[in-house]
């Protein structure tokens, strides 16, 4: 059998003491980095996940965030109101209007998935981190904890310059530019004093002549 290499340097007794009041001389030395939390708030990148935030009027109600939630940790309730036609003889319509949002932190995993389905962009993510509970059951926050934090979401980044506007974009604003336009033409046709027409005139009384005397009749 072959003996093990012996190391080729001795250590005396304490050299490990040693070693590590040298690192701390020099760390000493050393500007601190360390953020002073919460004095010094940190400074998070535009896409941390910290919370979800609820836009109330954009959501349908229509449950799409519940149904594909991996933890089902969001609970909505509505109820259904009926809508008075907008025209006269037309067709009353039906509408869901939201009760209850709310999300139970405590079982979210911060997938997404939610505001990644919304079809009408009524969750968002933002930065908010401080919202720890000293019990567990106060981690379901309502809608109104969620609009509060809706307001704390950053602005989206600006589009890359010379970037083709995405059709939604250009479909509404082509749909206000006609509806401006109508409205317009009708404001000038409105403000249009009308044209002077000669009044029509009136065929005058013809009176009626006198019966000419017969041949022969005495005058």
């Amino acid at each position: 059998m072959t003996a093990s290499p012996q190391p080729s340097g001795r250590s005396f007794p304490g050299s490990g003491l040693a070693k590590g009041l040298a690192v701390t001389l020099r760390t000493m030395t050393k500007k601190t980095v360390t953020a002073q939390y919460p004095e010094t708030q940190p400074d998070l990148p535009p896409r941390t996940r910290g919370v979800i935030g609820l836009f109330e009027e954009n959501c349908t109600v229509c449950m799409l965030c519940a149904r594909e939630c991996p933890d089902w940790c969001i609970y909505i309730d509505s109820h259904k109101e009926t809508v008075p036609p907008a025209a006269p003889g037309g067709r009353e319509r039906s509408r869901n209007v939201l009760d209850r949002f709310a999300i139970d932190f405590s079982l979210c995993m911060y997938c997404g998935i939610c505001i990644e389905v919304c079809p009408f962009d009524a969750l968002f993510w933002s930065p908010e981190f401080e919202y720890a509970e000293t019990d567990i059951r106060d981690l379901t926050h309502e809608r109104d904890k969620l609009r509060d934090w809706m307001w704390t979401v950053p602005a989206p980044p600006a589009l890359v310059p010379a970037a083709e506007e995405p059709k939604e974009y250009a479909a509404a604003r082509k749909s206000a530019d006609r509806t401006a336009a109508q409205q317009a033409a009708e404001a000038a046709t409105a403000a249009q004093p009308e044209p002077n027409r000669p009044e029509p005139t009136r065929p005058e009384p013809t009176q009626p002549k006198p019966d000419r005397p017969e041949d022969g009749d005495a005058r």
